[in-house]
């Protein structure tokens, strides 16, 4: 099966669990205060290992973040990403200074299922069009929002322009997927906003994943029973590195029908 019939297989599914992978230094490392890469926890030394092991808990996507990329604005821990694609078989999307169609190309090209665009969507809405135009169907991007407005990457600046209009904006581009997460006032990952997301599913046509902020089965529970407005999968973090959810009960709620 190829990655166009493969990243189509994988939409139809109503909810979709991806555990999340994040770079620095060629290492699985998590951003604990807004805007300080250095300040980073290293979580495990080996990428491709840690993507293994989430492959054999059964999870059928993987999200990978260029933490790096992300500040410098071009892909910086290839390496990785490429022992990931070397090495385990499931889907990537892939996230971190693709600001090029350039950059773009080159992962689809070396096996990336899906390219995650953040920062482009606000400031270059050509590029938008243009990767839509070239990979129709493999081109999403992720607004994360703070009290309904778009924040920049490292979290530490607020937007005027509103989640939603972005939103619109992207879809009317042709993105694929829209990723959302909730950013709270002091620069971190927030509880899950559950009505945004609702909101946000039901004012598009292109499926919402939603991105951090669960802390237990409850939280899966109740996105799992707003799935028919939309919101099609969630990405899980510190959650599952800290075992606050099990990957086997979690992915048995997320298939049931």
């Amino acid at each position: 099966m190829g990655i166009e019939q493969l990243v189509g297989k994988w939409h139809k599914a109503r909810m979709i669990l991806y555990p999340s992978i994040h770079l620095k230094d060629n290492k699985v490392a998590r951003l604990t205060r807004a805007g300080d890469l250095q300040a980073a926890d290293i979580l495990h030394d080996d990428p491709a290992a840690r993507a293994a092991a989430f492959a054999a808990q059964g999870f059928e996507w993987l999200h990978v973040v260029d933490l790096d990329g992300a500040f410098v604005g071009q892909p910086v821990n290839a390496q990785s990403i490429t022992d990931i694609l070397h090495n385990v078989k499931m889907p990537m999307q892939l996230s971190g200074g693709m600001r090029s169609m350039k950059h773009i190309e080159e992962w689809i090209e070396k096996g990336v299922a899906r390219i995650v665009l953040t920062s482009a969507a606000l400031q270059n809405p050509d590029l938008v069009r243009e990767a839509c135009r070239a990979f129709p169907g493999r081109i999403a991007v992720k607004i994360d929002s703070t009290a309904g407005y778009v924040t920049r990457t490292g979290w530490s600046n607020t937007t005027r322009m509103k989640a939603l209009d972005l939103a619109l904006q992207v879809e009317e581009a042709g993105v694929s997927t829209l990723i959302y997460a909730d950013i709270n006032n002091g620069g971190a990952l927030s509880e899950i906003n559950l009505e945004a997301i609702i909101d946000l599913a039901f004012a598009l046509t292109m499926p919402v994943v939603a991105s951090g902020g669960v802390h237990s089965m409850h939280d899966l529970e109740e996105l799992k029973e707003n799935a028919r407005a939309g919101i099609a999968g969630l990405i899980l973090g510190r959650a599952l590195y800290d075992g606050i959810l099990k990957a086997e009960e979690a992915l048995k709620l997320a298939k049931a029908g």
